[in-house]
């Protein structure tokens, strides 16, 4: 309690809050650290792409359809409808192979792109360079590639893009 201008100021913000519980696999009294989001590789058809510098926009989404049922005038029930998945994006210093525009070509230019859609996986790892987190895609295929900027003022690296469209992911856990 304390006094200001004449006033009794109480505040009770109760109890202290009890610590979160720890993280799998830590010990009592003990938290394990998140894994940082730079400890990354690529796998495309079983073969890891070690050569990426970012992968974003791996996100997943739910339309909710609201449904106003008749004579319910306090709420509307909110159901769940259709499943997004967003496109990926692949970024890497240029070098000399050309892999990864040899797959946007023959999807750009094939009529039966069936076999070009193939398993992509993001894998995770920990600080020790242990596996800790898979996410499979599945059917994966490129829908477009950026090419490096040029500026003659500067010195940076060439970076090259790959966006990637696919049918859906699982993750998986593979430390506990």
């Amino acid at each position: 309690m304390t006094q200001e201008a004449g006033f009794d100021i109480s505040i009770d913000i109760g109890p202290p809050a009890p610590p979160p519980p720890p993280a799998v696999g830590a010990g009592p009294g003990q938290m394990k650290d998140p894994y940082l989001a730079y400890r990354f590789a690529i796998e495309i058809a079983g073969i890891e792409q070690a050569s990426f510098n970012e992968c974003t926009g791996l996100q997943v989404q739910t339309e909710v359809f609201e449904y106003k049922e008749g004579g319910l005038n306090t709420h509307t029930h909110k159901l769940p409808g259709r499943v997004s998945f967003s496109n990926i994006t692949l970024k890497w210093g240029t070098a000399e192979s050309g892999d990864l525009w040899d797959w946007y070509y023959r999807v750009m230019t094939r009529r039966d792109t069936s076999k070009e859609k193939i398993p992509v996986s993001i894998i995770q790892y920990d600080s020790m360079g242990r596996e800790v987190r898979r996410w499979n895609l599945a059917r994966a295929y490129p829908v477009k590639w950026v090419g490096p900027a040029f500026n003659a003022a500067q010195s940076t690296m060439g970076v090259e893009s790959l966006e990637l469209a696919f049918a859906g992911f699982e993750v998986r856990s593979t430390r506990v």
